[in-house]
């Protein structure tokens, strides 16, 4: 569908940290693609609108059925870019046919959204993108998975600097996740597993070798790689903290070591240990995350997606998400041959790669 057709894409929370960049990024993709920015502050959100053009400012309200908006509004998609709370954003893209993408749902606290999308599943087509970095990373766990013919254990670790928990809404999140389960969840011989106490505690290592006090956490991540990869073993642990960068003086860094284990095409043992990073944090990639939904959801790459449920895996191709991380500034790392833990022979891919 040529993008002049398209009505405004409609993204909650358009002014805050994960909506304002999403703006941005679809705004350099797609120049002539129109976007609608909502938010309860319309200064607010109408000063992001004026930087970007071609996008327009309303307020919205989360507790109504129509969202607030005045009637003859249209809209191609729906972006919850903050935690849609009375599940009126998916309401609202149901009632009119329209996609809908969300963030800050959680594993933990999926089941209503999951529920009503399930009970409509005719209506739209729904973008579960609860996952770390709105899906990014499990896409570039996916590409790395590539060289594999067999994962059998798959690790992630993340160290997410304690000043870039995201903004008001995205350290909400945290508090809200922590507050409905302490426990993590895990893969562990094709069972997935509940894990509290000692057993959910972890190690982080960052890519400077220091190492911060982490715990396995119940993260979306976890059952869509067990089931893209098959892997019987899946684990994902998180430490918040002073990442490498932050302890440089350079700022907030993200960090994403990602270990895979398992036989590669000709049968032989295989194993790779790669960091993926970013010098600005966790927003750049969420805001990739959410980019790469929207342009799948309209359309703009790739075929027309159904209606019914989906999650970033099932929509986005692993490569394409991998080149679109490493041109906002994303890089793979090899891990130090120190740091590598497991036994047997490693194969660590190419050398760093940053745009």
């Amino acid at each position: 569908m040529p993008q002049r057709e398209l009505k405004p894409v409609l993204i909650l929370g358009g002014s805050g940290q994960a909506g304002s960049d999403t703006a941005a990024l679809l705004r350099r993709w797609h120049p002539d693609l129109p976007l609608t920015l909502a938010g309860r502050d319309l200064p607010r959100a109408q000063k992001v609108a004026d930087e970007l053009g071609t996008a327009t400012a309303t307020t919205i309200d989360l507790r109504r059925a129509d969202l607030g908006l005045p009637p003859g509004r249209h809209h191609s998609a729906v972006v919850a870019a903050l935690r849609d709370s009375h599940l009126n954003g998916l309401h609202y893209a149901q009632h009119h046919g329209l996609p809908y993408l969300s963030i800050s749902s959680g594993l933990v606290e999926i089941a209503p959204e999951v529920i009503l999308g399930a009970r409509q599943a005719s209506a739209s087509p729904v973008l579960v993108a609860s996952h770390w970095c709105a899906g990014a990373v499990v896409l570039a766990t996916l590409q790395l998975a590539r060289e594999f013919d067999r994962v059998d254990t798959l690790r992630i670790r993340v160290v997410l600097d304690e000043s870039d928990t995201g903004g008001p809404a995205g350290a909400a999140d945290l508090e809200r996740w922590a507050t409905a389960t302490s426990a993590g969840l895990v893969r562990r011989d094709g069972v997935f597993t509940w894990v509290n106490g000692p057993e959910a505690e972890a190690e982080v290592p960052g890519a400077d070798g220091v190492a911060l006090p982490g715990r396995a956490i119940a993260i979306l991540d976890v059952p869509s790689l067990a089931l893209a990869t098959g892997a019987a073993n899946v684990r994902f642990d998180m430490a918040i903290g002073e990442s490498p960068a932050g302890r440089r003086g350079e700022g907030a860094s993200l960090e994403a070591r990602i270990d895979l284990e398992g036989s590669g095409p000709a049968g032989a043992p295989l194993r790779t240990s790669r960091y993926l990073v970013h010098p600005a944090g966790q927003r750049p990639l969420t805001a990739v995350g959410i980019a790469l939904g929207v342009e799948r959801l309209l359309a703009l790459r790739g075929a027309a997606v159904p209606p019914g449920l989906h999650t970033p895996e099932a929509l986005v191709d692993p490569a394409y998400a991998v080149e679109r991380l490493l041109e906002t500034g994303a890089a793979f790392a090899d891990v130090p041959r120190s740091g590598i833990e497991q036994s047997g022979p490693e194969q660590s891919g190419p050398g760093p790669a940053r745009c």
